[in-house]
C-alpha cells in the first residue's frame, strides 16, 4: 500500500510531536494520514493530527475496544500505534479483533508486556539472565522497609523506592538522610523526589501496596530505543543529559556497547516486538544496571529518528510485514528541547510557536 492511515493513541502525551514527525517524515516518503485519540478532548496532539476522536478510558475495556474498532472502521485505518502504557495489555489480548478487520497493531504479545511492565518481575528476569541490576527488595510493611533499608546500607547510602507498576516518575522517591531540605526550599524548584526514611514512613502510613526498595545508582542515566523484528534487533542508547519531570530535555546518542549487549539479551529473551525501550543507570563502577522497560513508543524516541534510525515508522512497517532498510546511526547526535506551544481559535490550529 502506497499511503497509510495510522491511528495513534494517547496523543496528549508529551512526546506526540516526535511520534508524528517520525511518521510524516518517513524514509519511504510515504503519505501518512494520522488519526489521533485520547481520553481527554483538549490535548495538544489533537491539533497536529489529521483527525481526532475522544475515547473511553482503557479501564472501561469493552467501551474502549468498541470505540477504537468503530473509529478504525470509519477512518479505514491500516495500523494502530499505541502510546499509552494502560492500553498495551488490552490491545495485546484483543489483537485478533483488529487483524480480522485487516488492521495491524504495533504491540508485543501479552506475556512479554506483563513481564516488561512490572519492575519487580523485570529485575528477577535480569537476575536469571545475567543482566546487571541494582540490589533490591520487595516490601509491603514498615518493618520490612526498615530491614531492607539497613541491608542496603542506609542511613549512610542513598536508596531508591518505587512501585512495581507505575508510569513516568509516579511513586519514585530517593531516600537521602543527608539531604538539606532548607537548601531545597530556598534554592531548588519544588520537587517530591528526595525525602528521608521517616518522612516516607509518614506518607505511607501503617499499610501500603508493595514497593521496591533498591540501591541508588549515582551515574549517568540512559534511555534505550529498540526496534526488534524477526530478522534484526536495532538498539540506540541515548544519555539523558538533562531530565525535567521525567522527560529528557537534553540527550545524546551514545554507542555504549555494554548497554547494547544487555538490551539485545533482554529484548530477545522477553520476546518483545516492534519498538519499545529500556532505561539503565550507571553504578559507581560505571556498570549499566537496569531500571525499567517501556514496551511502547517512548517519549523522546524521535531522537533515534534524527540520529538516522526511524524506528517508530520502522515498527509500523514491521507490523505490516514489510522489510526494513539498514540504518546508518549517527552516534553523538544531540537533542535540546525548548518550550513551545500552539495558538488555537474556535478549536482550530492558528499557529505553532
Amino acid at each position: 500500500m502506497d499511503n497509510l492511515k495510522i491511528l495513534v493513541t494517547g496523543v496528549g502525551a508529551p512526546g506526540i510531536k516526535g511520534t508524528i514527525y517520525s511518521l510524516k517524515n518517513n524514509f519511504d516518503k510515504r503519505k501518512i494520514t494520522i488519526v489521533g485519540t485520547d481520553i481527554k478532548n483538549d490535548v495538544v496532539g489533537k491539533y497536529f493530527c489529521d483527525n481526532f476522536y475522544t475515547i473511553p478510558k482503557p479501564d472501561q475495556t469493552e467501551q474502549y475496544l468498541q470505540s477504537l474498532l468503530e473509529i478504525c472502521s470509519i477512518e479505514e485505518i491500516d495500523v494502530v500505534l499505541p502510546q499509552n502504557t494502560a492500553e498495551l495489555l488490552i490491545l495485546a489480548k484483543n489483537k485478533n479483533k483488529f487483524i480480522e478487520q485487516g488492521i495491524a497493531v504495533v504491540v508485543s504479545n501479552e506475556k512479554s508486556i506483563q513481564t516488561a511492565n512490572n519492575k519487580y518481575e523485570l529485575l528477577q528476569y535480569c537476575e536469571r539472565h545475567s543482566v546487571p541490576f541494582p540490589k533490591y527488595y520487595l516490601v509491603d510493611s514498615i518493618k520490612k522497609l526498615k530491614s531492607a533499608a539497613l541491608k542496603l546500607g542506609w542511613p549512610e547510602k542513598k536508596l531508591a523506592v518505587k512501585p512495581p507498576i507505575s508510569n513516568g516518575m509516579r511513586g519514585l522517591r530517593i531516600i537521602d538522610e543527608k539531604v538539606d531540605r532548607k537548601h531545597l526550599f530556598f534554592y531548588e524548584k519544588p520537587t517530591n523526589l528526595f525525602t528521608n526514611l521517616n518522612d516516607l514512613i509518614v506518607i505511607l502510613g501503617s499499610s501500603f501496596p508493595e514497593l521496591i526498595i533498591s540501591e541508588y545508582l549515582p551515574g549517568d542515566e540512559y534511555t534505550v530505543d529498540v526496534l526488534r523484528t524477526k530478522i534484526n534487533t536495532i538498539v540506540i542508547p541515548r544519555k539523558r543529559d538533562l531530565i525535567r519531570s521525567g522527560i529528557t530535555f537534553a540527550g545524546t546518542t551514545i554507542e555504549n556497547k555494554s548497554i547494547i549487549k544487555y538490551t539485545k539479551t533482554l529484548s530477545e529473551n522477553l520476546d518483545l516486538e516492534n519498538c519499545f525501550g529500556f532505561q539503565f543507570k550507571l553504578s559507581e563502577d560505571l556498570t549499566p544496571k537496569i531500571l525499567e522497560c517501556n514496551p511502547r513508543v517512548q517519549g523522546t524516541m524521535v531522537m533515534a529518528t534524527i540520529a538516522g534510525a526511524n524506528i517508530i515508522y520502522g515498527a509500523v512497517k514491521n507490523a505490516l510485514g514489510e522489510n526494513l532498510p539498514e540504518f546508518d546511526i549517527k552516534w553523538g547526535t544531540r537533542l535540546h528541547r525548548y518550550w513551545g506551544g500552539v495558538a488555537i481559535s474556535k478549536d482550530k490550529l492558528l499557529n505553532e510557536i
